[in-house]
């Protein structure tokens, strides 16, 4: 299923039907700036409930635009490695395009401002 899943991510229709849905593409592009970002980061830095970010991870991991890994209790996520790069030059150029744009700017606020990020003791 996941050779099929990663031939269907190369259809235009579906990279912009989950860049059409705010939270994928928050979550998208928060990853595109950051690297890797655990679910906590990503409920914080968004400021929505657990089960809605991990119901559209999810969907991202399930069509091919992010992978994620497991280390001890928390699961982090990126944007696909195999991505083609006009996919990936699409998520720049909206990154870099967005960067002072609500809600994306409150985003990477409030994602700096986190207090005891991963990598120290674990997500709050």
């Amino acid at each position: 299923m996941a050779n099929d899943i990663y031939c269907n991510m190369h259809i235009p229709e579906q990279l912009f039907a989950a860049l059409g849905h705010e939270v994928r593409l928050r979550c998208l592009l928060l990853l595109q700036r950051e690297g890797e970002l655990c679910v906590c980061e990503l409920t914080h830095g968004l400021d929505l409930a657990q089960p809605t970010i991990s119901r559209h991870l999810a969907h991202l991991r399930e069509a091919g635009w992010v992978e994620d890994h497991r280390q001890g209790l928390w699961v982090y996520y990126r944007v696909s490695s195999r991505l083609p790069a006009w996919v990936r030059e699409v998520l720049a150029t909206t990154a870099a395009g967005i960067v002072n744009s609500a809600p994306f700017a409150g985003d990477l606020l409030r994602l700096g401002a986190m207090p005891n990020r991963p990598g120290a003791r674990g997500c709050a």
